[in-house]
């Protein structure tokens, strides 16, 4: 299944009616904003803009990507938006070195989204 049909049943399982999808294809933006090597290799940076009027201005970015990590651990980039590890990070083992988030679990009677066919 091509990627923007499965965020697109992923969003419509959830009840998202208004996901927007916005393109870098053809002009510098993934450059610009660290996304992308020279050869063009991908980057999952994360980037935030604010607008002040007419005005629209870089607030925030990932940089953290480029920082090393600890041993075991993932980059942690993006650490400020994934609550989950910061939990991890509160506790006497740290965050777990061979666990990864799911979308969803097979334990525990959690209920499973619908799979797109």
């Amino acid at each position: 299944m091509p990627v923007v049909r499965r965020v697109l049943t992923f969003a419509e399982e959830r009840g998202w009616r208004r996901l927007r999808f916005f393109s870098s294809a053809r002009n510098t933006y993934n450059r610009d904003y660290l996304a992308e090597t020279v050869d063009g290799a991908q980057r999952p940076m994360l980037n935030v803009f604010h607008r002040d009027g007419d005005t629209i201005r870089h607030f925030w970015g990932s940089e953290l990507f480029y920082a090393p990590t600890d041993p075991g651990q993932d980059p942690r980039h993006v650490g400020t938006l994934e609550p989950v590890w910061n939990l991890f990070d509160l506790t006497p083992e740290g965050r777990p070195i061979d666990w990864d988030e799911q979308l969803s679990y097979s334990c525990c009677g959690a209920s499973q989204p619908k799979r797109a066919t």
